[in-house]
């Protein structure tokens, strides 16, 4: 079955980097667009990054040229590179996959930025 397992994640200093994983199975990640997510307390979760097969990327407005998204299909991993954090990028971070039509998230992992 389809399993997404997130890791890295930490509390950091404003203006500090994390780099969080998602290790992949059950699919054949290859070929599958990828995506991270965050959702902060309180709020609804919104979409972060994205990286289609191709190689092409793409970021929220508030993410870009800060974040990184990247993958490593002999790996089947997902990765997500965090630099200039701000207190506002707290939130715990899913990884997706649609996979033959159904959505599948991780577990996630919680991003804790101190101001």
């Amino acid at each position: 079955q389809v399993q997404l397992v997130e890791s890295g994640g930490g509390l950091v200093q404003a203006g500090g980097s994390l780099r969080l994983s998602c290790a992949a199975s059950g699919f054949t990640f290859r070929s599958y667009a990828m995506r991270w997510y965050r959702q902060a307390p309180g709020k609804e979760r919104e979409w972060v990054a994205a990286l289609n097969t191709g190689g092409s990327t793409y970021y929220a407005d508030s993410v870009k040229g800060r974040f990184t998204i990247s993958r490593d299909n002999a790996k089947n991993t997902l990765y997500l590179q965090m630099n200039s954090l701000k207190p506002e990028d707290t939130a715990v971070y899913y990884c997706n996959a649609v996979v033959v039509g159904r959505d599948y998230w991780g577990q996630g992992t919680q991003v804790t930025v101190a101001s």
